[in-house]
């Protein structure tokens, strides 16, 4: 019955800021903005078709009592190629790994401290073969 991840939502302390980091520095297209009392609130940016990340004013976060999201992962193609850009934009990345699961990986964290993963999948990745792992961590 699910068919995709619609949209994960975090929120930021400056929204410009998490704009820049988001369009600027990842590459990801603006679809929409949320608006309040006549100034941004929010906005919808897409990572693929049909996929979005949510981004809000920390306003919203006292509406769900602050509740934030632990991390979430975007596919990538070229892993070493978006590192070099996130390091030109002074963003602190994790050293690339060969996760249990098969996958390469590497972490960075948006400028509201959202913990980001990039994962690039190989032929042996568990999300690609179906294959069990026993998680190293």
């Amino acid at each position: 019955m699910i068919k995709s991840l619609a949209h994960l939502c975090v929120f930021a302390w400056n929204l410009e800021r998490s704009r820049a980091f988001y369009c600027d520095v990842l590459g990801l297209k603006q679809h929409f903005d949320f608006h309040k009392d006549g100034r941004l609130f929010g906005f919808y940016l897409q990572v693929a078709p049909g996929q979005f990340i949510e981004n809000f004013s920390t306003e919203a976060a006292a509406e769900t009592g602050r509740q934030r999201i632990h991390h979430f992962c975007l596919e990538v193609t070229d892993m070493d190629a978006l590192c070099g850009q996130l390091v030109k934009h002074g963003v602190a990345v994790t050293p690339k790994r060969l996760g249990c699961d098969q996958t390469w990986q590497y972490w960075c964290k948006d400028l509201d401290g959202t913990e980001v993963e990039f994962q690039q999948y190989t032929p042996q990745s568990s999300q690609l073969t179906k294959t069990d792992c026993a998680v190293n961590w």
